[in-house]
């Protein structure tokens, strides 16, 4: 788990300590991973970008500042991280992972609780975008979950896959077990999904397992118009609903019109603060809610929903489901509308 590399405070695991030890010698059962690119969490970015205005070389600066001092990228006001690819130095002897040197990977844990240093100064890198190009080493626990990267796909969208792939997973199972058990008990109903923020990564992967999965009424959530006009266009949903996530009633009705009822799963993929009460109040009663986003409160979303006397169940999305990985690749090459969106955003980037 990591705990050896945990140099203060002692006593907790890597993901909660302050700082890491990032030596390149490796443990018996770790892995050396040759960085090449980061994929910052989208919480963490936007946070950083509109602390500094969205100036890219002070946004550059605190990232080094970050990994230097704390020996892995957590970004101490979302306290969220990202994820990164690379090529495999080293692996331990007694390293369970099944990575051999030379195996190009991304990694399937959050740059939270991995050991991190950057050799290159982020010279490439001009701190406008999440993917961040660099040259450095990371360091894999026994604990720790790595997937090769695909020879079908350019690395940089698998990066962008694979950073969100555990949303699609998650979707997946919940909308399939009531799907199940609206069967069992004969009730004619379709189920209902709404993901906020649906023309993000997570969201729009998010809406296709929905879809795959049984639903039978979709609706993504966005906040403008060109999200809208681009989610329309990649037909992953059945119907787009342009709203402000942070608008509790402004979301609960836009998403009660879209469906015609409350959503039974509402899925939350945003990177702002201040959505948790909209998500339960655009939920049915009987419903779950999936939180996604890092920016999430959770004492805000358990609260809310005692305020508001909704009997849901709220979920947090912990990034694993097993085959989460080979779930989201899948859905990229059967869904142009959603390689479509990735795409596009990896060129704007």
């Amino acid at each position: 788990m990591g705990l050896h590399r945990v140099v203060e405070p002692a006593g907790v695991l890597p993901q909660a300590a302050w700082r890491l030890d990032a030596d390149p010698r490796i443990a018996a059962n770790e892995v050396r991973i040759r960085v090449e690119r980061l994929n910052l969490d989208a919480a963490s970015f936007r946070q950083l970008a509109e602390k500094h205005g969205g100036d890219g070389e002070k946004v550059r600066a605190e990232v080094l500042e970050i990994i230097s001092t704390r020996g892995k990228m957590q970004n101490p006001v979302t306290g969220s991280g990202g994820m990164l690819i690379g090529t495999v130095e080293e692996a331990g002897r007694r390293s369970p992972l099944g990575l051999r040197p030379g195996d190009r990977v991304a990694t399937l844990v959050s740059l939270t609780l991995t050991p991190l240093t950057i050799t290159d100064g982020l010279a490439r890198w001009d701190g406008r975008s999440e993917q961040v190009p660099c040259d450095g080493y990371a360091i894999l626990f026994a604990r720790s979950i790595a997937a090769v990267l695909p020879a079908d796909l350019h690395p940089e969208l698998s990066l962008a896959v694979l950073d969100v792939c555990g949303a699609p997973a998650l979707t997946s199972r919940v909308v399939a077990e009531q799907v199940a058990r609206r069967a069992r008990e004969g009730d004619p109903r379709p189920v209902s999904v709404a993901v906020i923020g649906g023309a993000g990564k997570s969201g729009s992967l998010s809406l296709a397992a929905a879809r795959r999965a049984g639903a039978g009424r979709t609706v993504g959530v966005v906040p403008v118009a060109a999200e809208r006009d681009a989610l329309t266009a990649a037909g992953v949903a059945d119907v787009v609903a342009l709203a402000d996530a942070r608008d509790p009633v402004g979301l609960s009705t836009a998403v009660t019109t879209a469906l015609g009822v409350p959503a039974d799963v509402t899925v939350v993929c945003v990177d702002v603060p201040g959505c948790e009460h909209g998500a339960v109040l655009a939920t049915a009663d009987g419903g779950t809610v999936i939180f996604f986003s890092m920016a999430t409160s959770f004492a805000a979303a358990a609260l809310g929903a005692e305020g508001l006397a909704a009997d849901v169940t709220m979920l947090v999305g912990n990034g694993y489901v097993p085959g989460h990985a080979e779930l989201a690749l899948e859905l990229l090459r059967a869904e142009p509308g959603v390689r479509g969106l990735f795409e596009a955003r990896l060129a704007a980037d």
